[in-house]
């Protein structure tokens, strides 16, 4: 982990080194697509990462929010791309509750046609609304 000297470092090469983004040219569209937020404000490219700013990453259902705990401009290995981010426990809530709305709306939607027990009830209920 190489850690700059009291300098920042570009925003897609950092989350490019947290691991958020598999290449530098993912980090930048999602950057440029309003998709990363940095200090509650949309940013560039190359805005400089400060140690203990707040950058909010959205991927795909999810939204993160870490705060920089330190700076690399290298790739590493996972465990180490971890250290260089602590997700605040707000994020944590937030994506955990969501997770959880999503599987209870996945459970409700069934992909299969009622069998004919099924039918009767259905008919039987439609009845009772229309009397």
């Amino acid at each position: 982990m190489n850690e700059s000297n009291g300098q920042g470092v570009r925003l897609d090469k950092w989350l490019w080194a947290a691991r958020f983004y598999k290449t530098r040219s993912l980090a930048k569209e999602a950057i440029e697509g309003g998709k990363v937020r940095y200090d509650g404000d949309h940013s560039k490219v190359g805005r400089d990462v400060k140690i203990g700013a707040l950058i909010r990453v959205r991927q795909g259902y999810e939204e993160l929010e870490v705060q920089v705990l330190a700076l690399s401009d290298q790739r590493g290995a996972a465990p180490q791309a971890r250290l260089l981010y602590e997700e605040t426990p707000v994020s944590k809530e937030q994506r955990e509750r969501a997770a959880l709305e999503r599987r209870g709306a996945n459970a409700l939607v069934s992909h299969e046609r009622p069998s004919k027990q099924q039918r009767r009830m259905i008919h039987r209920f439609k009845r009772q609304l229309s009397e």
